[in-house]
């Protein structure tokens, strides 16, 4: 996951024996296998490597994400059509069920004397009501409360075939957290037929950022306080439900949702390009030509042909060095390396 390379980047110096890996079989000269013992940054100016500490200050030092990552390694995982395929009843499962600190307005269109609002369910999920005085209502639904109450006035003889309309007027039994790329994250109260979008719209919308963010998910506790209670994850696809093309993905919320909307990918580059810094990915699968692009080209004096990827993978510190000059000046763009997130691309000064 993205905050454990963050993690791993911030040993990036000092730097003892590096291994380079291919990074294209059959490349020729495009990627170079060696073992160095120099330091991978030689090439950059002082200022460069200044900037470079500064970068590596400015990343997250915060544990959540590690969090998250050990949580989703271990956690089922379902694209939202294989998660209804296998919950074709997740609608009447997901209806609102009411809890302790609701209020509800109950209606008796019969006896207007015994309708009344505003009335609370206590911690343990009671309420108290004319002639049937305390009823358990948690986990009933407004409609399993209406029948509830309809057979009590009937079976005490006080009213039969009772018309009753239950209104949970205030929300606060049931809570789902929207995290991440929003604009107030933090617990927010389930309201009835909450969706996915819904939840991003009571966060304040996704932060405005750089890049394209891909995939959301919602970890979600199936059988909560059950021996077979357990998390799973439903993947989401972002871009195609912000934009309306796959409204399948704007399922319904539940109790103890967790809505997580990861920040933008980042790489960094540094050196003898023309606007050097932080960039987000503008897709999904980007490449080294494309990452230098972005930062504006090559300057003059750029070694081009020597430039260097530092990537952790395996928590291991890895070089890729890259004849970025065989790629685009030999016709084997077939061949440009891909960069991943939190990638460092260093260019250096041509000394010649």
């Amino acid at each position: 996951m993205a905050t454990k390379a963050r993690s791993a980047f911030r040993r990036l110096l000092p730097w003892g024996l590096v291994l380079l890996l291919v990074a294209c079989a059959g490349a020729g000269d495009v990627v170079k296998v060696t073992q160095v013992s120099d330091d991978p940054l030689k090439g950059l100016k002082q200022e460069d490597r200044a900037e470079l500490e500064k970068l590596k200050k400015s990343l997250s030092t915060g544990k959540t994400g590690d969090e998250l990552s050990d949580l989703l390694q271990k956690t089922p995982s379902f694209t939202v059509s294989e998660y209804l395929a296998r919950h074709p009843d997740v609608r009447s499962q997901l209806d609102y069920k009411v809890g302790g600190y609701d209020i509800l307005n109950i209606l008796v269109y019969e006896e207007k004397d015994l309708s009344r609002e505003g009335i609370p369910v206590s911690a343990d999920g009671f309420i108290t009501f004319p002639l049937i005085d305390r009823v358990r209502v948690a986990d009933l639904t407004p409609s399993e409360i209406e029948k509830l109450i309809a057979t009590k006035l009937a079976e005490g003889q006080f009213l039969h075939n009772a018309h009753v309309s239950v209104i949970v007027t205030k929300y606060e039994s049931r809570k789902y957290s929207v995290l991440g790329a929003v604009k107030n994250p933090g617990q927010l109260s389930l309201q009835a037929h909450d969706r996915v979008l819904d939840g991003i719209s009571r966060a304040g919308g996704i932060e405005v950022a750089e890049g394209e963010k891909q995939e959301a998910m919602i970890i979600r506790t199936q059988n909560p306080g059950t021996p077979q209670e357990q998390k799973i994850v439903v993947t989401i696809d972002l871009p195609g439900l912000l934009k309306g093309r796959d409204q399948i993905s704007n399922i319904l919320l539940a109790d103890l949702d967790v809505l997580y909307i990861p920040k933008a990918d980042y790489f960094y580059i540094m050196g003898e390009v023309k606007s050097p810094g932080q960039y987000a990915f503008s897709k999904k699968d980007m490449t080294i030509v494309e990452a230098i692009s972005m930062a504006g080209g090559f300057t003059p004096i750029a070694a081009s042909g020597k430039t260097r990827i530092v990537r952790i993978e395996g928590g291991a510190e890895k070089i890729y060095q890259v004849n970025v000059d065989a790629i685009t000046k030999g016709g084997k763009m077939i061949q440009s390396v891909p960069i991943k997130p939190n990638d460092l691309i260093v260019v250096p000064e041509s000394f010649f």
